[in-house]
């Protein structure tokens, strides 16, 4: 699959997911085994004292451990377990979240994600995340 085809395919999923187009993210790049998924902050997006909600840097986290897992395998996948840890409240106009396959099986892959805040065009790494993807299966 050429790098558009990633990128393509990978907005096609977003698009499918109604939480995801309701919060706004996009797709910033795609390759197999890792995803950057961006979301530009808004007020409906903060916490009482104006920092990112913890729920939405850990749904970046989730969505995109589960991208990069799923290009890994080459499959559609789920998120069978995650952990994340918030290191800084996360401030600024814009959300990165950068994941990777660390290691990639036959039926599921470890990933780890970084998630960013941009605040005038710096980014400072507010939390970090690992989770075990899993190939999706019609039981």
């Amino acid at each position: 699959m050429t790098p558009e085809a990633f990128v393509k395919r990978g907005a096609e999923i977003l698009a499918a997911q109604p939480f995801s187009r309701l919060l706004g993210v996009e797709i910033g790049a795609v390759a197999p085994g890792r995803v950057e998924l961006r979301l530009a902050m808004k007020p409906e997006l903060l916490q009482q004292h104006g920092f990112a909600h913890g729920g939405v840097l850990s749904y970046l986290a989730d969505n995109a451990l589960t991208f990069a897992g799923g290009t890994a395998l080459a499959s559609d996948a789920l998120t069978s377990e995650y952990k994340i840890n918030y290191l800084r409240p996360a401030v600024g106009e814009l959300l990165i979240a950068r994941a990777e396959a660390v290691n990639a099986g036959r039926t599921q892959a470890v990933c780890r994600c970084d998630v960013f805040a941009v605040r005038d065009g710096v980014e400072k790494l507010c939390a970090v995340a690992q989770g075990t993807i899993v190939k999706l299966t019609q039981d």
